[in-house]
């Protein structure tokens, strides 16, 4: 994958976290992703690990695209210097809109929504819908159980083992980026969500 000139949907928490190493992760790739001349396209916010990926993007002079729905406007305290914000209806219109703009996906750490976000788009991708990669950055084995019930679920039979590598584990930002750097989409699956 070229990563400059691309676009890449982060996922992450809109809280910071009790271990400050979490910020530092954000901090970390948002800097990591404005040097490689990445598009950094997230959820909008100022607040959390959502405003130190796009705080540092934006210090090193990044291009950071936010998509907020309205119901999150206040709560999640829009960011007031981005390259753009685009207030979505829904939360399910922020969704379709970051995916659409993204050529990949990158995961913190987060909860219930950073889950839902990072597993939809890796749903997505076994269905058929896209050929991009998705990239978990696992700070400190944070994503070890997901990992964990991934091989539980091909174990039991719900997964087919090849679905593991839908969702690449990098363990720090240096890997996710070569990983990205590397990626190269599968011949064989056939995306039928094209980047708008």
């Amino acid at each position: 994958m070229n990563l400059r000139g691309s676009s890449l949907a982060v996922y992450c928490g809109s809280s910071p976290g009790h271990d400050p190493v979490f910020l530092a992760l954000a901090t970390a790739l948002g800097a990591a992703l404005a040097a490689e001349g990445v598009t950094v396209v997230y959820g909008g916010a100022s607040v959390g690990l959502m405003g130190g990926v796009a705080d540092a993007a934006l210090a090193l002079g990044g291009r950071v695209v936010g998509v907020l729905p309205e119901s999150l406007r206040a709560r999640e305290l829009a960011h007031d210097r981005l390259s753009e914000l685009h207030i979505t209806d829904d939360m399910h219109a922020r969704k379709l809109m970051m995916a659409t703009l993204a050529d990949g996906f990158v995961a913190l750490p987060g909860g219930y929504g950073t889950w839902e976000e990072l597993l939809e788009v890796a749903t997505w991708r076994q269905i058929g819908l896209h050929t991009k990669p998705v990239v978990v950055i696992n700070q400190g084995g944070y994503y070890d159980p997901m990992r964990a019930q991934i091989d539980r679920a091909v174990e039991a039979g719900f997964m087919r083992p090849a679905l593991r590598g839908f969702i690449h584990f990098a363990e720090g930002v240096s890997d996710a980026v070569e990983y990205l750097r590397g990626y190269v989409a599968p011949l064989d699956e056939r995306a039928k969500f094209a980047k708008g």
